[in-house]
């Protein structure tokens, strides 16, 4: 099989050769913008010898009339079929041909096809100084273009840390008001776009009506990739619907498709839904077939995205589940390593992103507000009175949280002493329970409607002094049907037990033991401490970190992270 498909490729290229004259006779016909567009559809449709052997002759002309702006076209071009190292000495080569062009086109240009090589290649600290380079330089020619491209781009990578709401105002605001900015094919980039902003929004209604829009379209123009683009997803879609037979069909069509034509970016998103597809129906074995094969292909390219945190963590929990250490310790390595490069990207663009571009358009449309309203009088003291309401909101907001999480860290303080100082006078004893008077205890036997036998409530206080003792708590799952079954007794006896002797519910009185235990093992364990917020919820029988954090704040006040912060600065002093 193997050599018939060598014959197969030596017979394409021959003949490949053998018409490279008439293609070249042919090509000479075309001015510039026709061989551009002519690039633009073979790289469109993964035509990659076609598109290349446009690129290579649109830059030979281009040199050969000592035309610098097409030069520099041309280098542009050469970069897209190329590996990053080539590639980036390609977009080097445009910066020097274009250091003296005059016009608006350039340096803004460069530094976008830079940011987009960077992007390309998952190097997203890099992708995003270039765009706010490119931006810069765009808003100080007043290339209205370039600056939505650099918007744009922008936007891509504020939905890549999870910002899809400000993102998608981008998208939408771009995919319904062309105004000559987009083309055919970069309108359709940003309908893709903003479904996957709307389809992690949950706007599911609005993802599947641009999902039929663009399906119409790829049929249309017959372009069997973005057909597959629209199909994966279409199968992402059916996932969040819960259909996932239905997702799994075009996602596997998708994944034949994409493996075919090398898409190793795209590969790796649709092995993710896969599995979560698999995971949905509660078939395990294929869900990790799918995260494996994701794993691979991540090694291979080392391209991230952060969903990669669960994928790891559902591997490591099946081989737990099937007492693989080997294999445990293979995938924490991994998810070692893509969670230190994600928190590295995060942190990074999280900081940079308010700093070099959100602050920025805001200080420029307040500019723009000002310069607008000079011959408006009403009207700018109107914008005046809005923009310091605005301020003293700030303001009040930055105090008011400011003395909420002075509040927090007192509390945090005040709990850490109260832990210390038991801990100090007897680690054995428990807190006394004053007895109410006999009249007290009589009226409140009397506002309790008893349905207990008095046995079986005697029988179930033993069975959660034991629960207590043995920390059981601390389990995962734990529901007030499973304890009842556990311990031989109904949900409604557990449940009126729990209410008259504990006094509270049995969600409250689980949470209640959960974060009594966490309060005091902080204190007294270092290395608990320096466990991530969701191994510490997942350590006390969380299963996200979400409820831990909730559950903390509504029984102490504060929050995990200050109460730990507070008690390492009791550590140091």
């Amino acid at each position: 099989m193997m050599k018939l498909i060598s014959i197969i490729i030596i017979v394409l290229f021959s003949n490949l050769a053998n018409a490279q004259k008439h293609k070249i006779d042919s090509l000479s016909e075309l001015k510039y913008s026709e061989l551009k567009n002519k690039f633009y559809d073979y790289y469109d449709h993964i035509k990659i010898p076609q598109s290349e052997h446009i690129a290579k002759y649109y830059l030979q002309k281009a040199k050969k009339e000592k035309n610098s702006i097409e030069i520099a076209e041309g280098y542009n071009l050469m970069h897209f079929n190329k590996d990053f190292s080539t590639a980036i000495k390609y977009t080097d080569s445009l910066t020097i041909i274009t250091k003296n062009i005059k016009g608006n086109l350039y340096p803004a240009r460069t530094y976008l096809i830079k940011g987009n090589l960077y992007y390309k290649n998952d190097n997203l600290k890099l992708a995003l100084d270039n765009y706010i380079l490119g931006l810069k330089y765009a808003k100080e020619q007043n290339d209205e273009k370039q600056t939505a491209y650099a918007n744009m781009n922008i936007a891509y990578i504020n939905s890549y840390i999870g910002k899809n709401a400000e993102a998608a105002k981008i998208f939408r605001y771009y995919v319904y008001n062309r105004n000559n900015i987009t083309d055919d094919y970069q309108h359709n980039q940003m309908r893709i776009a903003l479904i996957s902003c709307y389809i992690y929004m949950n706007k599911l209604d609005s993802a599947n009506i641009l999902i039929k829009e663009g399906q119409e379209y790829a049929f249309t123009n017959k372009n069997k990739y973005n057909s597959n683009l629209y199909s994966y997803l279409s199968g992402v879609y059916d996932l969040k619907l819960k259909k996932y037979n239905t997702a799994i069909t075009k996602l596997s069509n998708v994944y034949r498709y994409f493996t075919n034509s090398d898409e190793n970016s795209n590969i790796n998103y649709v092995l993710y839904y896969l599995g979560k597809s698999y995971d949905g129906l509660k078939n395990k074995e294929k869900a990790v077939e799918n995260f494996i094969k994701l794993d691979s292909n991540i090694q291979k390219t080392d391209i991230t995205f952060p969903e990669l945190r669960e994928v790891y963590t559902y591997i490591i929990d099946y081989y737990k589940e099937k007492n693989n250490k080997e294999k445990q310790l293979y995938y924490i390595d991994r998810f070692l390593k893509v969670d230190k490069k994600l928190d590295e990207q995060f942190e990074y663009l999280a900081t940079e992103l308010p700093k070099k571009y959100d602050t920025p358009n805001l200080l420029q449309e307040k500019e723009d507000i000002i310069q607008d309203l000079k011959n408006r009088k009403l009207v700018l003291y109107t914008s005046i009175g809005i923009l310091s309401v605005v301020l003293l909101l700030i303001v009040y907001l930055y105090f008011k949280a400011k003395k909420t999480a002075k509040e927090h860290r007192k509390i945090a303080q005040e709990l850490i002493q109260s832990i210390e100082k038991r801990n100090f006078e007897s680690t054995d004893r428990k807190k006394e329970v004053p007895e109410l008077p006999i009249q007290e205890q009589a009226e409140m036997e009397n506002k309790t409607i008893k349905t207990v036998p008095e046995d079986v409530t005697a029988f179930i206080l033993k069975e959660l002094e034991a629960f207590e003792s043995k920390q059981l708590f601390l389990k995962n799952g734990i529901t007030l049907a499973n304890l009842a079954k556990k311990i031989k007794t109904n949900t409604a006896y557990l449940s009126e037990t729990v209410n008259n002797h504990k006094e509270k519910n049995f969600n409250s009185y689980l949470n209640d033991l959960r974060i009594d235990y966490v309060l005091e093992r902080l204190v007294k364990d270092k290395k608990f401490r320096s466990y991530k917020l969701p191994a510490i919820a997942e350590e006390i029988g969380y299963n996200n970190v979400q409820a831990f954090a909730v559950a903390f704040k509504k029984k102490t006040g504060t929050t995990p992270s200050i109460y730990i912060k507070e008690i390492e600065n009791s550590m140091i002093t």
